[in-house]
């Protein structure tokens, strides 16, 4: 199954998972080279080449859907790249985070959310203003406001 969804990835985080790959690539065009075949792999060792090759499908997906260091349309909708203020349902104070893949050349000050979370399911494609809610871990619903929505390029030369 392919990933059709769009990622947004800062330029640093591509060259990231590019190395990445590419490092899993080369691991796994050595094994075997001039060593000696086996007749029985260890189920370790089978494993662990399972993860390598689930890993590698992971990052080509990744990698082939990323939209690289653009910044998505300053329209107030959630999305991808998007800084996003939200107010939980109950509380006076908001969250800030950005909508996106967590990544060392994001500022630290500000968490990521991914958009595959449950908040972030919820969120995706809701205007300022709008109300939300999604699942907790523990069955309950939690409804959110979108109060703020800034592309990521925004946030940070404020």
């Amino acid at each position: 199954m392919t990933n059709t969804q769009r990622t947004w990835l800062t330029q640093n985080a591509y060259d990231r998972l590019r190395e990445e790959l590419a490092g899993l690539l080369a691991h796994r065009a050595g094994e075997g080279d001039g060593a000696a075949p086996h007749d029985l792999d260890s189920n370790e060792e089978i494993m662990e080449r399972e993860r390598r090759q689930a890993r590698i499908h992971q990052l080509q997906d990744l990698l082939k859907s990323a939209v690289v260091g653009e910044d998505p349309p300053d329209d107030g909708v959630a999305e991808p790249g998007m800084v996003l203020t939200v107010r939980y349902d109950g509380e006076d104070e908001t969250e800030t985070f950005l909508m996106g893949l967590r990544d060392e050349s994001v500022d630290g000050d500000i968490p990521v959310y991914s958009p595959n979370s449950p908040l972030g399911t919820a969120l995706t494609g809701a205007r300022e203003g709008e109300q939300r809610a999604y699942e907790l871990p523990n069955g309950r619903t939690m409804r959110v406001t979108l109060v703020k929505a800034v592309p990521y390029g925004h946030h940070t030369s404020h």
